[in-house]
């Protein structure tokens, strides 16, 4: 089976500036933390990249020090910002849904409310790709399939095998894994699909594409109906052209929106200088990724319930935006 590595060497660069930058981070106010951990994913998808891109603005703003811990995603990073193991992290708002109201099976019936929102991050579209020798072409021909649908705690791993369930597609197998290794197995003939959710264009997928033939699988107008329906925190839209090198067509996708969080008890200094690095350098942000396009205050909007962090609140007012008070908890 061919490796493939195609996030080590950052990882391993940032690692190596981390362990640098704390042994001499100097906090702008002696009052703050030395330290920030950060909870992104695993390789091959967008958190891997986006986290420590806005981390080192947010760094440079504070002079904190912030490190990065792999996870499985926006479950594993709500866990980890609740018990206060990571103090900042980044959720898609379903899942944040979830664990806010403690209704799905992996929070065991527990309500997450330690987490506060800081900024807006990107919509993330549900969609998938597949070598065109499979001949698949779209979601309803994986009945009988085997696929991959990324971490099992993270947002796809999460949703993707009861949107198939809602669609009534029976695959054959779900396999769950970072981003990396299922591109791994879907282009050694292990996997027949790859379905994953993420911000585009998604690194493993232009990664296959870059060696393969392939298919992009989006959802019929039907499918997207159906689900919408099923899940209000899913919201219609569509993948333009030029999102791959090899897309054919616009794809139609289903979408959710991420957002950067933070534990309640960050200092709300510090979360207004982070949320103000992020949200007022957005030309530069979006030379680090593509995704950050999305990052801009006006998509405060996008979140309706979770509470924002005072710190970021202050900000996104002076920004002239009105969240209102219901919106904010210390």
């Amino acid at each position: 089976m061919r490796r493939r590595h195609i996030l080590a060497a950052p990882a391993l660069g940032l690692a190596a500036s981390w362990r640098a930058g704390a042994a001499s981070a100097q906090p702008r106010n002696p009052s703050w933390p030395r330290s920030l951990t950060m909870g992104t994913a695993a390789p091959g998808g967008t958190y891997a990249l986006y986290g420590p891109a806005w981390g080192q603005m947010a760094q440079e703003a504070t002079g904190i020090a912030i490190a990065y811990r792999n996870t499985q995603g926006p479950n594993h990073n709500i866990i980890l910002v609740n018990r206060r193991e990571a103090e900042l992290g980044m959720v898609t708002m379903g899942v944040a849904l979830q664990a806010w109201n403690g209704q799905a099976e992996w929070t065991q019936g527990n309500r997450f409310r330690e987490i506060r929102a800081l900024f807006p991050m990107y919509d993330t579209p549900f969609h998938g790709i597949a070598l065109k020798r499979s001949g698949i072409t779209g979601h309803a021909q994986l009945g009988g399939r085997s696929v991959g649908a990324g971490p099992r705690g993270g947002t796809p791993g999460t949703y993707y095998p009861q949107i198939l369930n809602t669609l009534g597609v029976r695959p054959s197998a779900v396999r769950y894994g970072s981003a990396t290794d299922l591109v791994g197995q879907l282009q050694d003939g292990l996997l027949d699909c790859f379905l994953f959710a993420s911000g585009v264009p998604v690194p493993a997928f232009s990664e296959v594409e870059a060696q393969a033939d392939v298919h992009f699988l989006d959802f019929t107008a039907e499918e997207v109906r159906r689900l919408t329906m099923q899940f209000a925190e899913l919201t219609p839209g569509t993948l333009p052209m030029g999102t791959y090198r090899k897309q054919e067509r616009p794809l139609t996708i289903v979408g959710m929106y991420n957002f950067a969080i933070g534990h309640r008890s960050l200092p709300d200094e510090v979360a207004y200088e982070i949320t103000k690095a992020v949200l007022g350098q957005n030309a530069r942000f979006r030379q680090a990724i593509a995704a950050a396009a999305e990052t801009l205050a006006e998509n405060w909007t996008k979140n309706s319930f979770l509470p924002f962090h005072p710190g970021a609140a202050r900000y996104l007012r002076e920004a002239g935006h009105a969240v209102p008070d219901r919106l904010v908890q210390p």
